[in-house]
């Protein structure tokens, strides 16, 4: 909005034309996400309690976790405030990448908002019906799928796939690009949710993740830097920083009120715009592949579920860890919370690092 308002006047002044930069438009960004979530953190905090949304601690958890009882959630709203607000005051919000980003985020929020609404304060301790949660996700990513198969790249590259560490190495999948659109959405998605059990878990995971992810935004949409690093370019791809400098602030500003002790949960209001918002982002820029690596602790703690899952019904009934996801199998093992936390952040970090190193190693 700041940009087809001010970005048109530099030529009486002068100053303006710093709109014109990513760069300085993604730095501003983060910034008035992380005080939009900051600010408006101790208001919703107070509503919240007043309203008695408060987390119910689920009997198969830790014990450890009944001390979070009373705990408010539904603080994704903050996230939510501090990824849209700042995409429309800082992006060209004429871009079809950034209203893909926007829809995605903004659908799968009032998605987690409703089930968060129904568990919480109707009190349905289903929520929304996984199925019909399930449905959502499919439906949403399709459409996203569809829109990025019938509106291409200029480069006609849209459903190839690029792989990490190798160059000139590519698969295309032609209408089955669709498909895997739907499995990288959905996946992502039900990763950071899965993610979110410990205080500043997945908020802190995801920090790192979505620096990464803005990074190369960056790089993908600058023709210079995407021909030196032998990229795919994505023309337009770089709008897509401010949207992913957002996320990043927003985190910055609900770590505040999020990390141990936590006086606020994300809920699903939270954990599904950003994972479903990060996978959406992978798919336009064409880095889609590398979401496992920068991802990877959202992965594993995926894959301990999965695993889980798979071998306690192979075996009837015994199991590989004493609870999935995998951060409460080390919890049951006395390891501290903050400690757990900590290490997955440290994972994160190694991860998007490792995710970034790609960019070079080819």
């Amino acid at each position: 909005m700041l940009y087809l308002l001010l970005y048109p006047l530099h030529t009486e002044v002068s100053w303006l034309n710093l709109f014109r930069y990513v760069t300085f438009r993604s730095a501003y960004a983060a910034v008035t996400a992380f005080l939009i979530a900051f600010l408006l953190g101790p208001p919703i905090i107070r509503l919240l309690k007043r309203k008695v949304v408060e987390e119910i601690i689920r009997e198969e958890v830790p014990r450890r976790h009944l001390a979070k009882a009373g705990t408010p959630s539904m603080g994704g709203l903050l996230i939510l405030a501090g990824i849209v607000l700042p995409t429309l005051l800082w992006a060209d919000i004429t871009s079809r990448y950034v209203l893909a980003a926007l829809i995605a985020t903004v659908a799968l929020g009032a998605m987690g908002f409703a089930d968060d609404y129904l568990k919480l304060v109707s009190r349905k301790p289903l929520g929304l019906l996984a199925r019909w949660k399930f449905i959502g996700q499919v439906m949403l990513a399709l459409a996203i799928g569809i829109f990025v198969y019938l509106f291409p790249l200029d480069n006609g590259m849209t459903t190839w796939l690029n792989f990490p560490f190798l160059k000139n190495v590519a698969l295309n999948l032609g209408p089955l690009y669709i498909l895997f659109v739907m499995i990288t959405v959905v996946g992502s998605t039900n990763a950071v949710n899965l993610t979110d059990g410990l205080d500043g878990l997945a908020a802190g995971a995801m920090l790192f993740s979505g620096a990464a992810y803005a990074v190369m935004c960056y790089v993908v949409g600058n023709f210079k830097f995407a021909d030196y690093l032998q990229v795919m370019y994505v023309a337009g791809g770089a709008e897509l920083t401010i949207y992913m400098a957002s996320m990043v602030g927003a985190l910055l500003g609900f770590l505040w009120f999020n990390s141990y002790p936590a006086e606020v949960f994300m809920g699903d209001t939270g954990a599904l715009p950003l994972g479903g918002g990060i996978g959406t982002v992978a798919i336009l820029i064409k880095q889609e592949l590398l979401l496992v690596i920068v991802g990877g602790a959202f992965v594993i703690e995926t894959l301990s579920v999965i695993t889980q899952v798979i071998y306690f019904k192979a075996t009837g009934g015994r199991r590989i860890f004493r609870m999935s996801p995998i951060h409460h199998h080390y919890e049951l093992k006395g390891m501290a919370e903050p400690k757990i936390t900590v290490r997955f952040w440290l994972i994160s970090a190694i991860c998007a690092v490792i995710g970034l190193s790609t960019l070079k190693i080819r």
